[in-house]
């Protein structure tokens, strides 16, 4: 299983440029994992090259309605697998009238014991690496669509505070993983600003707004 990941990025204030060829964020480093100019401009735009804002709900909204649009106009179906968020993202989406046109479902899976049994995450991944991890989201993502009719799966996982943190993962860190089924799990890592509702709302925002990237990519 490959996934790409882009650097870490503090959405507060406006994040330094990756460098060019970095062994994680550079072109050559998509290019050998397979992915094009394109996919790689595409998923950019939600991550670590733009600043990103702490959306409002109104904003949140016309997200998921410009996605649903982009999901019915390939005839898509999406589940989310969500820890931190507590279900915001499908939510956020099923507040979109029509939505079931294009929603299959939504899992909430916060504590260990059900992100193993929900979505297949495996004991020796979250021993080994934590529930806040790179390792993680990917089981997650990759476990909600083969436990759903869903063909694009969105999870996020993440320490939304107050307390929680440590030095290696503060609060405010946050792994978000997207796949579109039969692709390659895509997984990033964001460092938010702001209280437990700022670090969750910035997770749905950057969530939908991968969404768009991928499918943009596809």
């Amino acid at each position: 299983m490959r996934a790409v990941v882009v650097s870490a990025t503090r959405i507060a204030r406006k994040p330094t440029p990756p460098p060019p060829h970095s062994p994680t964020t550079g072109t050559g480093a998509f290019a050998r994992l397979g992915y094009d100019a394109a996919d790689e401009r595409a998923f950019r735009r939600a991550g670590s090259g733009h600043r990103m804002s702490l959306h409002t709900d109104a904003e949140l909204h016309r997200l998921a309605e410009a996605l649903g649009e982009r999901f019915r106009q390939q005839r898509l179906t999406l589940v989310t697998a969500e820890s931190c968020t507590g279900g915001w993202i499908a939510k956020t989406v099923t507040d979109i009238a029509g939505s079931s046109d294009w929603f299959d479902s939504g899992m909430v899976a916060y504590s260990y014991e059900a992100k193993q049994a929900m979505l297949g995450v495996r004991p020796e991944t979250l021993e080994y690496h934590g529930a806040v991890s790179r390792e993680t989201v990917i089981e997650m993502v990759s476990g909600a669509l083969v436990h759903s009719g869903g063909a694009v799966a969105v999870a996020v996982t993440g320490i939304a505070g107050p307390g929680g943190g440590s030095a290696d993962k503060p609060v405010g860190t946050v792994w978000i993983g997207w796949k579109r089924r039969g692709g390659y799990a895509k997984a990033q890592v964001f460092h938010f600003d702001g209280d437990r509702d700022a670090v969750r709302r910035q997770t749905v925002g950057a969530a939908l707004e991968g969404l768009q990237a991928l499918i943009e990519a596809s």
